[in-house]
Order: C-alpha cells, then sequence, then structure tokens
C-alpha cells in the first residue's frame, strides 16, 4: 500500500518590504512521504517570496515533470517555474525552454557542493538560482505544526518568521540572479 502524504495548513500574514506587497495566504500544502520537513518549508518560504495571483503548488514529487510552484497564464503558458532543492541541469535546461521565468530554491547543507559542481554550466542558463540558510530552514521546519499561523516579514536576504511556538530568521544569498 502507497503511503500518503501528510497534510499541513498554514495561516500567513506576509508583510514583503522588499516588494511592498501583503497579504494573507490560506495555504493547504501536502508534504510528500519522501519529503523531509526542511524542505517542505524551504516550499513554503519560495511560496512566500514569490508570492502573486495565480501562483500554486503543483503536485511536485508525485510528478516529475512539474516544478514545485509554479504560475501558469490564462492561455496556459508558464509564466513562472520554481524548482526546490538541487535539480539536475538538463531538469532546468527543459524548464528554461518551457517558462518565461525560472528560479531555484536550494536549502541544505549540501548546497554548497551542487552548486560548486555546477555553477558553470547553470551560468549559461537564464535562470535565479537562491540558497537558503540551512540552519535557519531547519529551525523553521521545527516551529511547524500540522495547523500553523504564521507571520512573515521580508526585507533584504531574510525573513523573520514567527508562530505560536516560537520565532527563527532565514536568511539566503543569491547564487545566480538573471
Amino acid at each position: 500500500m502507497a503511503l500518503k502524504p501528510t497534510i499541513y495548513k498554514f495561516n500567513i500574514s506576509l508583510s514583503d518590504i522588499n516588494r511592498n506587497y501583503y497579504d494573507t495566504l490560506n495555504l493547504t500544502v501536502a508534504q510528500h512521504p519522501s519529503e523531509n520537513p526542511e524542505r517542505m518549508m524551504a516550499r513554503v518560504l519560495a511560496f512566500c517570496l514569490n508570492a502573486q495571483e495565480s501562483l500554486v503548488f503543483t503536485k511536485g514529487l508525485s510528478e516529475p515533470d512539474v516544478p514545485d510552484i509554479w504560475v501558469r497564464t490564462l492561455d496556459d503558458q508558464i509564466a513562472l517555474w520554481i524548482d526546490v532543492g538541487e535539480p539536475a541541469v538538463e531538469r532546468i535546461k527543459k524548464a528554461t525552454r518551457l517558462a518565461k521565468s525560472v528560479k531555484v530554491y536550494s536549502f541544505n547543507a549540501k548546497s554548497d557542493v551542487w552548486w560548486e559542481q555546477f555553477k558553470a554550466k547553470f551560468a549559461a542558463l537564464p535562470v535565479a538560482v537562491f540558497r537558503f540558510d540551512a540552519k535557519g530552514i531547519s529551525r523553521l521546519a521545527g516551529l511547524v505544526q500540522r495547523t500553523t499561523a504564521l507571520s512573515v516579514t521580508i526585507t533584504g536576504d531574510s525573513a523573520f518568521v514567527a508562530t505560536e511556538a516560537g520565532e527563527c530568521e532565514v536568511e539566503w544569498s543569491p547564487l545566480q540572479d538573471r
């Protein structure tokens, strides 16, 4: 019997000072059985950083030919493709042909090794690549419950996140910005 995803519900009060964007997001996130809490929270944070109308989570790990998050236009074109983790160069190369804009958010301790190995190949692609601080993502994952109210304030290259269980700051650095 196949394992079922674990469902999380987030009520997010989002203040993105960088983009002058303020919203309340009610997200239902399915954590794939093979996905750890850190990856799930990296997806949620990437969603907050790119919040806009029509931004949605996809089936992600359950469907390998789609990104984790995307925006589709009314004529079914992919306007924004977002992958979380350390995707293969060929996957991102294909994404740049399918989408108008492509972003990658890496989040764990092995991100440095992945980036050093593939940065020359990514340099030829029109893709923005960011690295979340692994310790910050880990702290954020530790604050999450099945139903969580979050206050997320984004300014500069960091997000301050407050929950009923505590608070943390997650910083990121741009590895390639296009």
